[in-house]
């Protein structure tokens, strides 16, 4: 079949790629305008971007996808993965067999933008892709496919992604040839089990000490890599960037007076933190001092207990700059 494809981070490239290397063509590729990298103001391609060049695919990159920048191109199927931009009821209707989408999660559960973030602070153990036919609701369209796996205990938003990009591709080729062959049979979304996904805020990823350990590494691990849960120290913004759970049931009490957020013990193993229930193991952590670079607890000991020793309280104040 004719495919164009809209999509846009390295999610999205993998399943770009594994149509390039199927029997499908690919005859266009859509994604979002190049931006501004983190340094300097570069702009730089989009992973699905550099994916379709190295392919000499036609690009394009408007601001909003319209059914004019398509019909120069032959379409059976739009397929859309992590595009960024929702489409309009005529770029819908445009391809002879309709739009798909890939998304990733079991839908109905977590529909919209950050399901894989929100998943992990919710601490799903499942997880999946849904592939539907897209109409014009927020995933709402009636489902072609679907695949599940494990979310592990100490899963990341990364690792998750990393998963995903095993699975979707494969998923999506699979459900490409049914559509050819005629096999392919939709089925309505159910009713029961609605989630939505919202977008992520950075503000989101301040760790609050006052919560029990459990939920404080679910955030950890749903912001990496990005944004990266963080945490004040003074007036420096403290980056956490692995741990654990290493107590689940104490609490401060009057009399050991360990506030949340104070450091209990800083060993070869981490930096032990008290919550609000429990205790946080960190890992990694990341200083803004120097060339910032990402420490281990052996570093931490061997040039950092001035900064962070049994006693340092983080979260106190709200840091200043980065």
């Amino acid at each position: 079949m004719n495919i164009v494809f809209a999509g846009t981070p390295g999610f999205a490239a993998r399943h770009l790629q594994a149509l390039i290397d199927s029997h499908h063509r690919v005859t266009a590729v859509v994604t979002q305008p190049d931006k501004p990298g983190r340094r300097g103001k570069k702009l730089m391609p989009s992973a699905v971007k550099l994916v379709a060049e190295a392919a000499t695919l036609p690009v394009m990159q408007p601001a909003r996808l319209r059914v004019e920048d398509l019909q120069a191109f032959d379409c059976d199927v739009l397929v859309v993965v992590a595009f960024g931009q929702i489409l309009k009821p005529p770029v819908l209707a445009w391809p002879r067999l309709g739009c798909i989408n890939v998304h990733a999660s079991l839908l109905p559960r977590w529909r919209g933008a950050a399901p894989v973030q929100r998943a992990i602070l919710a601490g799903d153990s499942q997880f999946g892709v849904t592939l539907i036919q897209m109409d014009e609701g927020l995933d709402t369209g009636p489902i072609l496919a679907m695949d599940s796996i494990e979310i592990d205990p100490r899963e990341t938003a990364g690792s998750l992604f990393s998963k995903l990009e095993a699975v979707g591709p494969e998923l999506l080729i699979r459900t490409l040839d049914e559509i050819e062959s005629g096999a392919s049979i939709a089925r309505p979304q159910p009713t029961e089990g609605v989630t939505y996904a919202h977008k992520l805020d950075k503000a989101e990823a301040a760790i609050d000490w006052t919560l029990p350990a459990i939920q404080i590494d679910r955030e950890v691990r749903a912001f990496q890599p990005e944004p990266v849960a963080y945490t004040s120290l003074g007036d420096k913004r403290i980056r956490i960037h692995q741990g654990q759970v290493c107590d689940t049931t104490g609490k401060p009490t009057a009399l050991d007076d360990t506030s949340p957020g104070t450091v209990t013990l800083v060993s070869k193993k981490g930096i032990e933190v008290q919550c609000g229930e429990g205790k946080y193991l960190i890992e990694r952590i990341q200083i803004p001092v120097g060339k910032g670079s990402i420490l281990s607890p052996a570093d931490v000991l061997n040039g950092w207990t001035n900064l962070i020793h049994a006693g340092t309280v983080f979260g106190e104040t709200t840091p200043s700059h980065e």
